[in-house]
């Protein structure tokens, strides 16, 4: 996604990334330089593990339910991203 940078210097995150980062008005976040890039990280979930099954699962109180159709997209977005990636390294 593309934004823009207005005259004080501010970026708006799209609403979208937002939501699925799960960033609020008010959350803390860092900002970084990492080899001419600039990367925003949001802090780490609170949160704790439960057992399902025989499955232990991390549990964030309060998180947005991620549907199974979100999780088909991320995936493929991850998977296109790493296509771009290899095709500009020439592998």
């Amino acid at each position: 996604m593309r934004t823009t940078i207005d005259h004080a210097g501010r970026v708006v995150i799209p609403k979208a990334l937002r939501e699925r980062a799960g960033l609020k008005p008010g959350t803390e976040i860092e900002i970084r330089l990492n080899e001419g890039v600039v990367e925003i990280a949001a802090p780490p979930p609170k949160g704790y593990l439960v057992r399902k099954g025989s499955v232990l699962v991390w549990h964030v109180p309060g998180a947005p339910k991620v549907s199974q159709e979100e999780i088909n997209r991320t995936i493929e977005e991850i998977r296109n991203e790493r296509g771009q990636l290899e095709d500009r390294s020439g592998y």
